[in-house]
Protein backbone atom coordinates (compact mmCIF):
# COMPACT_ATOMS: atom_id res chain seq x y z
CA UNK A 1 0.00 0.00 0.00
CA UNK A 2 2.96 2.55 1.03
CA UNK A 3 4.76 1.25 -2.17
CA UNK A 4 1.92 2.14 -4.21
CA UNK A 5 0.93 5.72 -2.88
CA UNK A 6 4.57 6.58 -2.92
CA UNK A 7 4.20 5.80 -6.78
CA UNK A 8 1.77 7.87 -6.93
CA UNK A 9 2.86 10.84 -5.76
CA UNK A 10 6.13 10.15 -7.22
CA UNK A 11 4.14 9.91 -10.66
CA UNK A 12 2.61 13.37 -9.88
CA UNK A 13 5.81 14.75 -8.60
CA UNK A 14 7.21 14.27 -12.33
CA UNK A 15 3.93 15.85 -14.04
CA UNK A 16 4.94 18.45 -16.73
CA UNK A 17 5.36 21.24 -14.36
CA UNK A 18 3.62 25.08 -16.01
CA UNK A 19 7.08 26.07 -16.38
CA UNK A 20 8.41 23.50 -18.44
CA UNK A 21 7.27 21.91 -21.76
CA UNK A 22 7.12 18.46 -23.25
CA UNK A 23 11.54 17.91 -23.56
CA UNK A 24 11.91 19.91 -20.11
CA UNK A 25 13.01 23.39 -22.09
CA UNK A 26 11.65 26.07 -20.16
CA UNK A 27 8.40 27.47 -21.09
CA UNK A 28 7.00 31.06 -21.46
CA UNK A 29 6.09 32.35 -18.04
CA UNK A 30 5.52 36.03 -17.19
CA UNK A 31 6.30 35.41 -13.74
CA UNK A 32 8.48 37.20 -11.86
CA UNK A 33 11.68 34.39 -10.92
CA UNK A 34 11.22 34.46 -7.08
CA UNK A 35 7.12 33.81 -7.30
CA UNK A 36 7.76 30.86 -9.51
CA UNK A 37 10.77 29.60 -6.82
CA UNK A 38 8.64 30.24 -3.86
CA UNK A 39 5.49 28.07 -6.03
CA UNK A 40 7.88 25.15 -6.66
CA UNK A 41 8.85 24.84 -2.62
CA UNK A 42 5.15 24.86 -1.80
CA UNK A 43 4.52 22.12 -4.62
CA UNK A 44 7.18 20.14 -2.82
CA UNK A 45 5.94 20.88 0.81
CA UNK A 46 2.67 20.13 0.43
CA UNK A 47 2.56 16.22 0.15
CA UNK A 48 4.65 15.96 3.33
CA UNK A 49 2.41 18.95 4.97
CA UNK A 50 -0.54 16.45 4.13
CA UNK A 51 0.48 13.21 5.12
CA UNK A 52 3.07 14.27 7.66
CA UNK A 53 6.07 11.79 9.23
CA UNK A 54 4.33 8.81 7.37
CA UNK A 55 4.88 9.79 4.19
CA UNK A 56 7.92 6.68 2.85
CA UNK A 57 11.46 8.87 2.65
CA UNK A 58 10.34 11.78 4.44
CA UNK A 59 12.21 10.97 7.30
CA UNK A 60 15.03 8.54 8.12
CA UNK A 61 12.61 6.86 9.83
CA UNK A 62 10.81 6.53 6.79
CA UNK A 63 13.95 5.78 4.46
CA UNK A 64 13.13 3.43 1.83
CA UNK A 65 15.33 1.35 -0.35
CA UNK A 66 17.29 1.80 -3.41
CA UNK A 67 15.40 -1.37 -5.07
CA UNK A 68 11.95 0.53 -4.40
CA UNK A 69 13.53 3.94 -5.87
CA UNK A 70 14.72 2.63 -9.05
CA UNK A 71 11.80 -0.06 -9.85
CA UNK A 72 9.64 3.08 -8.38
CA UNK A 73 11.48 5.13 -10.93
CA UNK A 74 11.31 2.23 -13.67
CA UNK A 75 7.23 1.85 -13.51
CA UNK A 76 6.84 6.01 -13.60
CA UNK A 77 8.92 6.23 -16.92
CA UNK A 78 7.51 3.16 -18.67
CA UNK A 79 4.29 4.64 -17.57
CA UNK A 80 4.85 8.07 -18.85
CA UNK A 81 6.27 7.19 -22.28
CA UNK A 82 4.74 4.49 -24.76
CA UNK A 83 7.00 2.43 -27.25
CA UNK A 84 8.60 5.16 -29.94
CA UNK A 85 11.14 5.65 -32.64
CA UNK A 86 14.15 7.14 -31.50
CA UNK A 87 16.52 8.04 -34.62
CA UNK A 88 20.71 8.04 -33.87
CA UNK A 89 24.01 6.65 -34.51
CA UNK A 90 25.03 3.67 -33.13
CA UNK A 91 28.06 3.51 -31.21
CA UNK A 92 30.33 0.77 -28.48
CA UNK A 93 27.99 -2.06 -30.06
CA UNK A 94 28.69 -4.93 -27.93
CA UNK A 95 27.27 -8.86 -28.31
CA UNK A 96 27.12 -10.32 -24.99
CA UNK A 97 27.63 -14.10 -24.58
CA UNK A 98 23.95 -14.09 -23.48
CA UNK A 99 22.67 -12.81 -26.30
CA UNK A 100 21.84 -9.68 -25.27
CA UNK A 101 23.24 -6.60 -28.06
CA UNK A 102 23.99 -3.66 -25.64
CA UNK A 103 25.28 -0.01 -27.85
CA UNK A 104 24.97 3.75 -27.53
CA UNK A 105 22.24 5.98 -29.91
CA UNK A 106 24.06 9.16 -30.26
CA UNK A 107 23.65 12.38 -31.52
CA UNK A 108 25.36 15.75 -31.68
CA UNK A 109 24.05 16.62 -28.23
CA UNK A 110 23.54 13.50 -26.17
CA UNK A 111 23.81 9.73 -25.69
CA UNK A 112 21.19 7.19 -24.90
CA UNK A 113 22.15 3.48 -23.58
CA UNK A 114 20.47 0.63 -25.92
CA UNK A 115 19.91 -2.90 -25.20
CA UNK A 116 18.41 -5.62 -27.52
CA UNK A 117 17.27 -8.71 -25.39
CA UNK A 118 17.88 -11.56 -26.82
CA UNK A 119 14.16 -12.95 -27.38
CA UNK A 120 14.09 -9.42 -29.47
CA UNK A 121 16.80 -10.03 -31.91
CA UNK A 122 14.68 -11.95 -34.17
CA UNK A 123 12.89 -9.22 -35.23
CA UNK A 124 16.50 -7.93 -36.24
CA UNK A 125 17.76 -9.17 -39.35
CA UNK A 126 21.49 -8.21 -38.35
CA UNK A 127 23.72 -6.89 -35.87
CA UNK A 128 24.04 -3.00 -36.43
CA UNK A 129 27.59 -1.75 -37.32
CA UNK A 130 29.20 0.74 -35.39
CA UNK A 131 29.05 4.61 -37.22
CA UNK A 132 25.56 3.45 -38.65
CA UNK A 133 22.55 5.77 -38.64
CA UNK A 134 19.52 3.90 -37.58
CA UNK A 135 15.80 4.23 -36.30
CA UNK A 136 15.68 2.19 -33.33
CA UNK A 137 12.12 1.45 -31.30
CA UNK A 138 11.38 0.53 -28.33
CA UNK A 139 10.36 1.43 -24.85
CA UNK A 140 12.40 3.76 -22.68
CA UNK A 141 13.38 1.92 -18.70
CA UNK A 142 15.33 1.95 -15.83
CA UNK A 143 17.70 -0.99 -15.32
CA UNK A 144 17.32 -1.30 -11.50
CA UNK A 145 20.46 -3.22 -10.91
CA UNK A 146 22.23 -0.26 -11.78
CA UNK A 147 19.56 2.33 -11.43
CA UNK A 148 20.20 3.59 -14.99
CA UNK A 149 17.94 4.55 -17.73
CA UNK A 150 18.35 2.27 -20.98
CA UNK A 151 16.13 2.18 -24.42
CA UNK A 152 15.09 -1.91 -24.81
CA UNK A 153 15.08 -1.57 -28.17
CA UNK A 154 12.88 -4.22 -30.41
CA UNK A 155 13.73 -3.17 -33.28
CA UNK A 156 15.60 -0.99 -36.10
CA UNK A 157 15.54 0.16 -39.20
CA UNK A 158 18.85 1.20 -40.88
CA UNK A 159 19.61 4.18 -43.69
CA UNK A 160 18.12 2.62 -47.06
CA UNK A 161 18.58 -1.47 -46.66
CA UNK A 162 21.95 -1.50 -44.55
CA UNK A 163 20.82 -4.07 -42.15
CA UNK A 164 19.52 -6.08 -44.89
CA UNK A 165 21.73 -6.03 -46.96
CA UNK A 166 24.29 -7.23 -44.08
CA UNK A 167 21.98 -9.80 -43.02
CA UNK A 168 22.30 -11.13 -46.81
CA UNK A 169 25.66 -10.83 -46.86
CA UNK A 170 26.32 -12.73 -43.72
CA UNK A 171 24.03 -15.58 -44.43
CA UNK A 172 25.40 -16.36 -48.12
CA UNK A 173 29.10 -16.80 -46.59
CA UNK A 174 27.27 -19.12 -44.23
CA UNK A 175 25.70 -21.17 -46.98
CA UNK A 176 29.21 -20.36 -49.34
CA UNK A 177 31.16 -21.61 -46.73
CA UNK A 178 28.77 -24.74 -46.23
CA UNK A 179 29.28 -25.29 -50.03
CA UNK A 180 25.60 -24.79 -50.73
CA UNK A 181 25.99 -22.05 -53.18
CA UNK A 182 28.40 -24.67 -55.41
CA UNK A 183 27.89 -25.15 -59.03
CA UNK A 184 28.19 -28.81 -58.35
CA UNK A 185 25.64 -29.55 -56.83
CA UNK A 186 23.17 -28.38 -58.60
CA UNK A 187 20.88 -30.85 -60.25
CA UNK A 188 19.05 -31.83 -63.46
CA UNK A 189 15.29 -30.80 -63.49
CA UNK A 190 13.72 -33.95 -64.45
CA UNK A 191 12.58 -34.30 -68.35
CA UNK A 192 9.79 -36.28 -68.08
CA UNK A 193 7.67 -35.30 -64.46
CA UNK A 194 4.45 -37.00 -63.32
CA UNK A 195 3.83 -34.64 -60.14
CA UNK A 196 5.43 -31.03 -59.65
CA UNK A 197 4.60 -29.77 -55.83
CA UNK A 198 4.28 -25.96 -55.06
CA UNK A 199 5.55 -24.16 -52.20
CA UNK A 200 3.76 -21.43 -51.87
CA UNK A 201 0.58 -19.09 -50.42
CA UNK A 202 -2.47 -20.52 -51.66
CA UNK A 203 -4.45 -16.95 -52.03
CA UNK A 204 -1.85 -15.82 -53.88
CA UNK A 205 -1.48 -14.85 -58.03
CA UNK A 206 1.82 -17.16 -58.00
CA UNK A 207 -0.25 -20.50 -57.85
CA UNK A 208 -2.72 -19.55 -60.25
CA UNK A 209 0.05 -18.81 -62.79
CA UNK A 210 1.52 -21.80 -62.32
CA UNK A 211 -1.34 -23.70 -62.50
CA UNK A 212 -2.64 -21.93 -65.70
CA UNK A 213 1.11 -22.74 -67.39
CA UNK A 214 0.83 -26.20 -66.40
CA UNK A 215 -2.29 -27.04 -67.64
CA UNK A 216 -1.82 -25.25 -70.69
CA UNK A 217 1.52 -27.60 -71.37
CA UNK A 218 1.20 -30.65 -69.84
CA UNK A 219 -2.38 -31.63 -68.78
CA UNK A 220 -1.02 -34.95 -67.82
CA UNK A 221 1.03 -33.82 -64.93
CA UNK A 222 -0.06 -33.77 -61.38
CA UNK A 223 0.06 -30.47 -59.53
CA UNK A 224 0.03 -30.72 -55.77
CA UNK A 225 0.16 -27.51 -53.34
CA UNK A 226 1.84 -27.22 -49.99
CA UNK A 227 0.25 -24.10 -48.95
CA UNK A 228 2.22 -21.76 -46.69
CA UNK A 229 2.63 -18.38 -45.59
CA UNK A 230 5.39 -16.24 -47.86
CA UNK A 231 5.29 -13.18 -46.33
CA UNK A 232 5.08 -12.26 -42.32
CA UNK A 233 6.39 -13.59 -39.42
CA UNK A 234 5.63 -16.90 -39.37
CA UNK A 235 6.39 -17.28 -43.53
CA UNK A 236 10.29 -18.66 -42.65
CA UNK A 237 8.70 -21.49 -40.27
CA UNK A 238 5.83 -21.79 -42.82
CA UNK A 239 8.08 -22.59 -45.24
CA UNK A 240 10.08 -24.84 -43.62
CA UNK A 241 7.46 -26.71 -42.48
CA UNK A 242 6.10 -27.21 -46.29
CA UNK A 243 9.54 -28.30 -47.73
CA UNK A 244 9.92 -30.87 -45.16
CA UNK A 245 6.50 -32.36 -45.46
CA UNK A 246 7.37 -32.41 -49.23
CA UNK A 247 10.32 -34.19 -48.76
CA UNK A 248 8.99 -36.91 -46.03
CA UNK A 249 6.27 -37.45 -48.58
CA UNK A 250 8.86 -38.15 -51.38
CA UNK A 251 6.13 -38.28 -54.51
CA UNK A 252 7.21 -35.53 -55.96
CA UNK A 253 9.56 -35.33 -59.48
CA UNK A 254 10.31 -31.44 -58.70
CA UNK A 255 9.47 -28.40 -56.39
CA UNK A 256 8.86 -25.03 -57.01
CA UNK A 257 8.67 -22.53 -54.03
CA UNK A 258 8.21 -19.22 -54.99
CA UNK A 259 5.94 -16.32 -54.81
CA UNK A 260 4.34 -13.24 -56.97
CA UNK A 261 6.18 -9.66 -57.22
CA UNK A 262 6.16 -7.26 -54.04
CA UNK A 263 7.99 -4.96 -52.27
CA UNK A 264 11.89 -6.15 -50.93
CA UNK A 265 10.35 -5.90 -47.74
CA UNK A 266 7.65 -8.81 -48.70
CA UNK A 267 10.87 -11.29 -49.66
CA UNK A 268 12.49 -11.23 -47.01
CA UNK A 269 11.20 -15.17 -45.78
CA UNK A 270 13.07 -16.36 -48.81
CA UNK A 271 16.21 -14.73 -47.59
CA UNK A 272 15.77 -16.34 -44.61
CA UNK A 273 18.90 -19.22 -43.27
CA UNK A 274 16.90 -21.71 -42.48
CA UNK A 275 14.63 -21.38 -45.27
CA UNK A 276 17.74 -21.93 -47.84
CA UNK A 277 19.09 -24.90 -45.84
CA UNK A 278 15.61 -26.09 -46.34
CA UNK A 279 15.77 -25.53 -50.30
CA UNK A 280 19.46 -27.40 -50.09
CA UNK A 281 18.17 -30.56 -48.52
CA UNK A 282 15.16 -31.20 -50.39
CA UNK A 283 15.99 -34.70 -52.25
CA UNK A 284 14.49 -33.51 -55.34
CA UNK A 285 15.08 -31.11 -57.51
CA UNK A 286 14.18 -27.61 -56.89
CA UNK A 287 13.42 -24.20 -58.37
CA UNK A 288 13.23 -20.87 -56.81
CA UNK A 289 10.58 -18.36 -58.09
CA UNK A 290 10.87 -15.27 -56.21
CA UNK A 291 9.15 -11.84 -56.75
CA UNK A 292 10.35 -10.45 -60.10
CA UNK A 293 13.45 -10.59 -62.37
CA UNK A 294 15.45 -8.02 -61.04
CA UNK A 295 15.29 -10.20 -57.56
CA UNK A 296 17.85 -12.06 -56.51
CA UNK A 297 16.88 -13.94 -53.12
CA UNK A 298 19.17 -16.44 -51.12
CA UNK A 299 16.48 -19.30 -51.96
CA UNK A 300 17.41 -18.49 -55.56
CA UNK A 301 21.36 -19.16 -54.82
CA UNK A 302 20.31 -21.95 -53.19
CA UNK A 303 17.89 -23.61 -55.29
CA UNK A 304 18.99 -26.10 -58.57
CA UNK A 305 17.16 -23.59 -60.79
CA UNK A 306 16.10 -20.20 -60.65
CA UNK A 307 13.51 -18.57 -62.39
CA UNK A 308 12.06 -15.24 -62.37
CA UNK A 309 8.90 -15.44 -61.97
CA UNK A 310 6.14 -18.21 -61.05
CA UNK A 311 4.82 -18.22 -64.56
CA UNK A 312 8.75 -18.95 -65.95
CA UNK A 313 9.23 -21.67 -63.37
CA UNK A 314 6.18 -23.73 -64.53
CA UNK A 315 8.11 -23.44 -68.27
CA UNK A 316 11.36 -24.98 -66.91
CA UNK A 317 8.94 -27.53 -64.63
CA UNK A 318 7.00 -29.34 -67.28
CA UNK A 319 7.62 -29.47 -71.10
CA UNK A 320 4.54 -28.39 -73.77
CA UNK A 321 2.70 -31.89 -75.00
CA UNK A 322 3.46 -30.90 -78.42
CA UNK A 323 7.51 -30.83 -77.55
CA UNK A 324 7.26 -34.07 -76.84
CA UNK A 325 5.02 -35.10 -79.64
CA UNK A 326 7.85 -33.43 -81.84
CA UNK A 327 10.18 -34.98 -80.05
CA UNK A 328 8.77 -38.31 -80.14
CA UNK A 329 8.57 -38.34 -84.20
CA UNK A 330 12.00 -37.12 -84.22
CA UNK A 331 12.88 -39.97 -82.36
CA UNK A 332 11.05 -42.63 -84.38
CA UNK A 333 12.83 -41.29 -88.01
CA UNK A 334 15.96 -41.26 -85.87
CA UNK A 335 15.04 -44.85 -84.78
CA UNK A 336 13.53 -46.19 -88.27
CA UNK A 337 16.68 -44.85 -90.43
CA UNK A 338 19.07 -46.38 -87.94
CA UNK A 339 17.19 -49.96 -87.83
CA UNK A 340 17.04 -49.50 -91.76
CA UNK A 341 21.02 -48.78 -91.78
CA UNK A 342 21.50 -51.71 -89.52
CA UNK A 343 19.22 -54.02 -91.60
CA UNK A 344 21.05 -53.40 -94.45
CA UNK A 345 24.46 -53.75 -93.25
CA UNK A 346 23.26 -56.47 -91.59
CA UNK A 347 22.44 -58.22 -95.07
CA UNK A 348 25.50 -57.35 -96.27
CA UNK A 349 27.32 -58.81 -93.90
CA UNK A 350 25.21 -61.90 -93.90
CA UNK A 351 25.96 -62.54 -97.75
CA UNK A 352 29.94 -61.45 -96.69
CA UNK A 353 29.20 -64.77 -94.22
CA UNK A 354 27.46 -67.22 -96.58
CA UNK A 355 30.83 -66.13 -99.03
CA UNK A 356 33.13 -67.03 -96.63
CA UNK A 357 31.55 -70.10 -95.23
CA UNK A 358 31.16 -71.56 -98.74
CA UNK A 359 34.73 -71.10 -99.35
CA UNK A 360 35.87 -72.54 -96.13
CA UNK A 361 33.37 -75.53 -96.47
CA UNK A 362 34.83 -76.72 -100.27
CA UNK A 363 38.65 -76.10 -98.65
CA UNK A 364 37.29 -77.96 -95.72
CA UNK A 365 35.83 -80.67 -98.13
CA UNK A 366 38.85 -80.62 -100.14
CA UNK A 367 41.19 -81.48 -97.02
CA UNK A 368 38.72 -84.16 -95.78
CA UNK A 369 38.55 -85.76 -98.67
CA UNK A 370 42.43 -85.61 -99.34
CA UNK A 371 42.49 -87.22 -95.97
CA UNK A 372 39.80 -90.22 -97.28
CA UNK A 373 42.03 -91.52 -99.91
CA UNK A 374 45.24 -91.14 -97.79
CA UNK A 375 43.35 -93.27 -95.29
CA UNK A 376 41.66 -95.57 -97.90
CA UNK A 377 45.47 -95.95 -99.72
CA UNK A 378 46.63 -97.15 -96.36
CA UNK A 379 43.68 -99.73 -95.66
CA UNK A 380 44.08 -101.04 -99.16
CA UNK A 381 48.04 -101.45 -98.61
CA UNK A 382 47.02 -103.38 -95.42
CA UNK A 383 44.03 -105.26 -96.45
CA UNK A 384 44.80 -109.04 -96.73
CA UNK A 385 43.17 -108.60 -100.39
CA UNK A 386 45.53 -106.81 -101.49
CA UNK A 387 48.25 -109.00 -99.94
CA UNK A 388 46.40 -112.01 -102.15
CA UNK A 389 46.41 -109.71 -105.42
CA UNK A 390 50.18 -110.07 -105.03
CA UNK A 391 49.92 -114.29 -105.37
CA UNK A 392 48.97 -115.65 -101.70
CA UNK A 393 46.82 -117.70 -100.47
CA UNK A 394 44.76 -117.92 -97.13
CA UNK A 395 43.98 -121.77 -95.88
CA UNK A 396 40.70 -122.27 -94.26
CA UNK A 397 38.96 -125.15 -92.40
CA UNK A 398 35.70 -126.32 -93.30
CA UNK A 399 34.12 -124.05 -90.39
CA UNK A 400 35.80 -120.81 -91.89
CA UNK A 401 38.97 -120.16 -89.36
CA UNK A 402 42.20 -119.67 -91.17
CA UNK A 403 44.63 -122.30 -91.00
CA UNK A 404 48.36 -120.22 -90.29
CA UNK A 405 50.43 -123.16 -88.79
CA UNK A 406 51.62 -126.40 -90.20
CA UNK A 407 50.41 -127.51 -87.31
CA UNK A 408 47.15 -126.87 -88.16
CA UNK A 409 47.43 -129.33 -90.83
CA UNK A 410 47.53 -133.16 -91.02
CA UNK A 411 48.09 -135.48 -93.85
CA UNK A 412 44.53 -135.87 -95.53
CA UNK A 413 42.71 -132.53 -93.76
CA UNK A 414 40.51 -130.89 -96.45
CA UNK A 415 40.78 -127.27 -96.71
CA UNK A 416 39.86 -124.35 -98.83
CA UNK A 417 42.51 -122.79 -100.56
CA UNK A 418 41.75 -119.06 -100.66
CA UNK A 419 43.26 -116.78 -103.50
CA UNK A 420 42.42 -113.23 -104.92
CA UNK A 421 40.26 -114.20 -107.73
CA UNK A 422 38.52 -117.24 -105.92
CA UNK A 423 38.79 -120.26 -103.53
CA UNK A 424 40.37 -124.13 -104.34
CA UNK A 425 39.64 -126.91 -102.37
CA UNK A 426 42.72 -128.89 -101.59
CA UNK A 427 43.47 -131.60 -99.20
CA UNK A 428 47.16 -131.77 -97.62
CA UNK A 429 49.30 -134.61 -98.02
CA UNK A 430 52.62 -134.03 -96.92
CA UNK A 431 53.45 -131.32 -93.91
CA UNK A 432 56.90 -129.88 -93.55
CA UNK A 433 57.69 -128.30 -90.10
CA UNK A 434 60.56 -125.76 -89.97
CA UNK A 435 61.62 -122.93 -92.10
CA UNK A 436 59.17 -121.99 -95.26
CA UNK A 437 60.53 -124.19 -98.12
CA UNK A 438 58.11 -125.18 -101.14
CA UNK A 439 59.75 -129.20 -101.52
CA UNK A 440 60.14 -130.85 -104.55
Amino acid sequence: MRKRRLGREAREASAPRPDLDLFGAPAVDARPTASRAAARVKELRTPYDELGDTFPGATPMSAVSVGTVTQTARDILEGAFMPLWVRGEISDFKAHRSGHWYFCLRDHSAQLRCVVWSRDRRLIPAPPDDGMQVAALGQLSVYPTRGEMQFAVRRIEAEGDGLWRKALELTRARLAADGLLSAERKRALPRYPRCIAVVTSPDGAALHDIAAVVHRRAPHVRLVLAAAAVQGETAPQELCYALDQLSRWGVADAVIIGRGGGAREDLRAFNDERVARAVARCPVPTISAVGHEIDVSICDLVADHRAPTPSAAAEAAVRATEELAAELRSHWRRLADALAARIEGAHGQLHRIAADLASASRFTLAQRQSLVRDAAARLHALSPLATLARGYAIAQSAEGATLASVDDFEPGTTFTLRLHDGSVRSTALTKFPGPSSLGP
